[in-house]
């Protein structure tokens, strides 16, 4: 993390994505071989554009994924005057392109403490590998954020926080949630499709099979996950 927590990284430059994923690569993993992983969005009104970039793309996760023995995906997001929800599991890039269809993004302010005492709920039911958030803004107070990051990192539930636009109070806040829960936080924006790509396919690798799967994903796929790969000495998942 930067001395400074309100200096900016370039979104979607390479090295912003090469530093994200070697923090992903060193996270440990907990749980079954079959990896959960809860995809959370921010649905209020601004991030309709989004929205339609992670529809197309979702199915990354999946494929990426699928030689690991695949991936079960919850889709959740907050929208509107207090609306919340979360989807069944999905196991296939149908399945969840299928809810998101349906999802009109509507006005409204942040919930991502919300978001993070579902994920909570849930790795209580079963273990959850991963929690994946996307949004840009925050607008609630950081001290019961950072509370609930904290309890997820002691529960080994890592948030990978992905920030779109560099508003700099924001960035300090979603920092400081995927610090304090063990995960990692990196900036995207709408010129880097592929990076936000490759980001979320590099967690879908992590919470299904760990280091040593993202790193063999690395040398298959090339690009920005090659480019951690290099930088990885073989260890356990």
């Amino acid at each position: 993390m930067p001395k400074d927590p309100k200096a900016l990284v370039e979104p979607g430059s390479p090295g912003a994505v090469a530093d994200f994923l070697r923090q992903v690569a060193t996270t440990p993993r907990r749980g079954p071989a079959a990896g959960r992983l809860i995809f959370a969005l921010d649905a209020t009104a601004s991030r309709e554009p989004t929205w339609a970039r992670a529809m197309a793309i979702q199915s990354a996760m999946f494929s990426a994924t699928r030689d690991l023995g695949g991936l079960a995906v919850q889709l959740c997001y907050y929208r509107g005057v207090g609306e919340f929800y979360a989807s069944p599991w999905c196991r296939e890039a149908r399945e969840l392109l299928g809810v998101m269809t349906g999802v009109r993004c509507h006005a409204g302010l942040t919930q991502i403490g919300r978001v993070l005492q579902h994920a909570l709920d849930e790795t209580a039911r079963a273990p959850v590998q991963a929690l994946v958030f996307v949004g840009d803004c925050v607008e609630e107070g950081p001290d019961a954020l950072a509370e609930l990051a904290g309890y997820l990192g002691l529960k080994g539930l890592p948030a990978f926080v992905f920030q779109e636009g560099a508003e700099p109070q924001a960035e300090q806040i979603l920092r400081r949630i995927a610090r304090l829960s063990g995960g990692a936080w990196a900036p995207f924006d709408a010129a880097s499709p592929q990076a936000l790509r490759d980001l979320l396919a590099a967690v879908a690798v992590f919470a299904a099979g760990g280091r040593r799967a993202l790193t063999a994903l690395g040398r298959r796929q090339g690009g920005a996950v090659l480019q951690l790969s290099h930088q990885l000495e073989p260890r356990g998942p």
